[in-house]
């Protein structure tokens, strides 16, 4: 067992591409960590989905152990985590275990938005940071200008910067030696009542729940009696271990050390992120602090494509929850979709993924409604609530105001590209608050307050068309704004669609509404009866088109003779048409509804 002073947590932060995954494949191949022939691209982005997209989105834990110059062994934990705004939450949750972190930054793009937003996180938990300047294998880019950023952002001096590459592995070494020298070991007693965190988890079959623990106090193994302080829950050890990078079973884990332990947790309520495992026999007086409880921003309905399949959607949510602490759901039904869940997410790119995880690791077909946001609804009794479903707004007469979320939006884009970002927030009603010019360089930074529901649809990819993908957005919340909104109604053949529905700002309602019945037309197939679209505020119908039916042709068969048995033949085909309409059921594909989301 290592000796607690040669122990080092930390972290590796940065913003998205800046190089995070491709510096910890090196760091893993220089200490032996992995072997060639397991060498691979973005060793610890264990998901294919990960691999496919090129970017992290769980955070992973590996153990290395590393030879310093000065003789010792030191044991490294290393916790990858992701870039992208959505996923910030992750990355909060790491940098709970840690002591330390690498704050990396691209030399050709310098710092940027998530670089100083994960470099707060870090100063908030009080980790030691240690800059580090990636990609100097890349030509024609001044590591002095960089430099010069992290020295005004952040106050870092030029001999405290490192410079690496996690392509060729340059400068791997020197950072090795600044991870032993300036992060400090964990503290915490071994021989202590038991204190671990759990900072992550997975649902295995065979072993049920395995949490990712960080041992603050105290000491666990095999054989344990263990307690979760939220629940009172009590449970025995079945086993713990590290991760090289997979899972390795050890004999015990103490005081610092970062690992896992599985303790046949079958029910999912029954460990939680955050929570604090103690002894059962000797239990700890107080709970770590645990994580603030993430909000999602942006909300869909989840269903089934086969109502059979309702159950098993059931469990794959409870179990998908234990391993993405920023997913809620709860249990909804609709006219049209039946019983499904309606879940909230950080953002679209959180929403796309989560839906893309339940359907391959589950094996699930599912369905995914228009996305929508939180609005607080003021009513003319004085009562305040919240609805993230457009179905559950009440009748109009019951409203006194509506509040739609908003966000302090930074938008830092070249200089040639500012008329025509300003020009795509203009038309999102995003409010101006001021522009300001790096001092190097030609960028310019946008601060615009945005109506969030505006911009979780299609504004990202407007705004990266727009400017030639030079254009980088950050956001956070800011509050709420009382906004003109009214509730748009899709009805087909005269009955509404509830998951088709949408709340829009009144200047945006006709408009949205004859976009998505255009859309709907196009995706609907044809029935054998007329199919009537329409979009409607209240009782006023804004837009309104129709399928029309697949015919026969009856009077083929015909070849000359009276009119009238031609009028016969075809006024029977219009009465069965009639009869069919009111009895027929118009099947509205996935795409359909996500035709919901363009707003061409």
């Amino acid at each position: 067992m290592t000796n607690q002073k040669n122990i080092r947590n930390f972290s590796i932060i940065a913003h998205i591409d800046h190089g995070k995954s491709t510096l910890a494949d090196r760091m893993l191949e220089a200490t032996g960590a992995i072997s060639g022939n397991e060498m691979r691209e973005q060793v610890l982005d264990a998901m294919d989905l990960e691999r496919e997209r090129g970017i992290t989105i769980k955070a992973s834990a590996v153990r290395i152990h590393y030879m310093a110059q000065n003789g010792h062994s030191y044991e490294l934990n290393l916790i990858d985590t992701p870039g992208h705004v959505d996923f910030s939450y992750e990355v909060s949750r790491a940098l709970h275990a840690c002591e330390g972190a690498l704050l990396l930054v691209d030399v050709s793009q310098g710092v940027e938005a998530q670089t100083v937003a994960n470099a707060y996180l870090a100063l908030d938990e009080d980790l030691k940071l240690i800059p580090v300047v990636s990609k100097i294998d890349l030509t024609n880019f001044e590591r002095s200008r960089v430099a010069r950023q992290l020295g005004e952002e952040f106050g870092f001096a030029e001999q405290q910067i490192h410079y690496a590459s996690g392509k060729t592995g340059a400068g791997i070494e020197e950072i090795f030696e600044a991870i032993v020298q300036d992060i400090p070991p964990p503290a915490g007693d071994p021989n202590a009542a038991l204190k671990a965190l759990i900072f992550d988890c997975e649902f295995d079959l065979h072993l049920g729940v395995v949490a990712y623990v960080r041992v603050f106090e105290g000491t666990v193994v095999a054989g344990d009696r263990i307690q979760m302080m939220s629940s009172g829950q009590t449970f025995e050890v079945s086993g713990v271990g590290v991760f090289a990078p997979q899972r390795q079973e050890v004999d015990k884990l103490s005081a610092g050390s970062v690992g896992y332990l599985t303790a046949g947790i079958k029910q999912v309520a029954d460990s939680r992120v955050g929570d604090t495992i103690t002894s059962a026999d000797r239990p700890a007086v107080q709970a770590l602090a645990g994580y603030r409880k993430v909000r999602p921003m942006v909300f869909a309905g989840l269903y089934p494509v086969d109502n059979a399949d309702q159950p098993a959607l059931k469990d794959a949510v409870e179990k998908y929850s234990l391993n993405d602490a920023a997913f809620s759901y709860e249990p909804e039904s609709s006219a049209a979709l039946g019983f499904g869940f309606r879940c909230g997410f950080l953002g679209l790119l959180h929403m796309e993924i989560v839906q893309e995880r339940l359907e391959r690791e589950y094996d699930l077909d599912l369905v995914t409604t228009a996305p929508s946001v939180r609005y607080r609804i003021l009513r003319t009794d004085g009562e305040m609530m919240e609805i993230d479903n457009p179905a559950l707004l009440p009748e109009p007469q019951y409203i006194e105001a509506i509040e739609e979320p908003v966000v302090a939006a930074i938008i830092t884009v070249p200089q040639e590209h500012v008329g025509g970002c300003m020009k795509l927030c203009e038309s999102v009603r995003g409010q101006f608050q001021r522009m300001d010019y790096e001092q190097e360089g030609d960028r310019a930074v946008l601060h615009y307050g945005l109506p969030l529901a505006e911009i979780i649809v299609d504004y990202y990819d407007n705004l990266k068309s727009i400017s030639r993908g030079y254009a980088l957005l950050d956001y956070e919340p800011a509050g709420y704004e009382i906004a003109e909104l009214v509730k748009v109604d899709i009805l087909v053949n005269d009955d509404p669609v509830d998951a088709l529905g949408i709340i829009a700002h009144r200047q945006f309602a006709e408009r949205r509404g004859r976009a998505i019945i255009a859309n709907l037309k196009k995706e609907i197939p044809r029935q054998l009866f007329e199919v009537r679209l329409q979009a409607a505020i209240g009782k006023r119908v804004i837009a309104a088109m129709r399928i029309s039916p697949l015919r026969k042709d009856v009077i083929e068969k015909l070849y000359g003779g009276d009119i009238t048995r031609k009028r016969k033949l075809l006024e029977k085909q219009k009465a069965g048409k009639k009869r069919m309409k009111q009895v027929g059921q118009v099947e509205i594909p996935q795409e359909a509804f996500m035709s919901v989301l363009r707003r061409d």
